[in-house]
């Protein structure tokens, strides 16, 4: 059975001819087969009819699921997340990492974050206004990759993919915040701001040097990890101990895949994975050429990890950032091997 994202393409007739081609005997016999239902998810929440008359399982429930690859956390791995530091080497780390410090204590002494007893209003406006600015190096870096591959006429090696996942994960957190509070017209309007400043300052950066703007992200990627491990613990031990019963979003169990029963507690320990995945993702991009294979293809490729299942979540193949983390000797051969034995990487753009 193909994919309708691939099949609504061609102009299929009624009789199920692809216009201007005569009927063969295969399609004859196709025409007589019995009734199949699909279950595949993207079929059941397309409007488009199967050009072989392949009729959808409980068409009368819409089932939403992110087409973007994502990892699917277990409860092991969100609660072994740990707060780590690159140590800066040379000039262009130090910038990174002096530009992430000075950025952090202008907004937490402007947004009071750093003032008084944390709060669910206060802990909702920081992650809100921090995953607007959060999603954009990934779809920047890659719009950039994108048309760099295109100006060169050349492969990317797989960078693409991985950056804007980054962005569409960075994304999926703010519409899940957005969930619990609605920001007013001035919050709007900051981040409007920000997002313009921000995005054209990162574009001119990643245009002239893309290793410290990966090692800025993943600086900024500690940062995160440490706040939502803070949280964490006001949530165990503080004034945040009411999300340890309040129940998660809907699209944060249907994202992350988390049973019904999740709240707010298991939410946060699956975004610090996610922070926690984009900051190893950064630090080792940092450490590459432009023209080396993301090792974390193979990864995406090759997964083999099983499904678990757990109070909070539950799991499908997936990335773990601390399995991924490149050698340096098979690092710098990835992109001969990968031509050389026509591995799953070679196919990637």
């Amino acid at each position: 059975v193909h994919s309708p994202a691939f099949t609504s393409a061609w102009p299929h007739n009624p009789a199920g001819r692809i216009t201007g081609r005569p009927m063969s005997s295969a399609q004859e016999q196709t025409q007589q087969r019995p009734k199949i239902v699909h279950d595949m998810v993207h079929f059941k929440t397309s409007t488009n009819k199967h050009p072989l008359g392949v009729e959808k399982l409980s068409s009368d429930k819409q089932v939403w699921q992110n087409p973007m690859q994502h990892s699917v956390w277990t409860e092991d791995e969100v609660n072994s997340i740990e707060k780590t530091h690159v140590e800066a080497k040379g000039i262009a780390d130090f910038v990174a990492y002096s530009a992430v410090k000075l950025a952090r204590w202008g907004f937490d002494t402007l947004s009071l974050y750093r003032f008084g007893t944390v709060t669910p209003d206060k802990v909702l406006n920081r992650a809100i206004f921090l995953e607007t600015v959060a999603g954009v190096p990934g779809m920047c870096a890659g719009m950039l990759r994108h048309l760099r591959s295109l100006r060169r006429m050349d492969r990317d090696h797989g960078w693409i993919h991985t950056l804007l996942e980054e962005a569409e994960n960075e994304r999926m957190h703010l519409l899940t915040f957005v969930k619990l509070k609605q920001p007013g017209p001035l919050f709007r309007s900051s981040v409007v701001l920000t997002q313009g400043i921000f995005m054209n300052v990162f574009f001119l950066a990643y245009l002239i040097n893309p290793t410290i703007c990966h090692r800025f992200v993943g600086y900024l990627e500690e940062e995160a990890v440490k706040t939502y491990t803070d949280i964490l613990t006001a949530i165990d031990h503080g004034p945040l101990e009411e999300w340890q019963t309040a129940p998660a979003p809907q699209i944060a169990i249907d994202y992350w895949k988390m049973q019904s029963t999740a709240t707010m507690r298991d939410l946060i320990l699956a975004v610090r994975a996610d922070e926690a995945n984009h900051r190893d993702v950064n630090h080792t991009l940092a450490e590459l050429k432009p023209d080396q294979v993301n090792p974390f293809v193979f990864e995406h490729v090759l997964s083999d990890k099983p499904a678990h299942s757990t109070p909070g979540t539950t799991a499908s193949p997936s990335l773990s950032a601390a399995e991924v983390r490149p050698q340096d000797a098979a690092t710098s051969n990835l992109k001969e091997e990968s031509r050389a034995t026509g591995s799953p990487a070679s196919a990637q753009g």
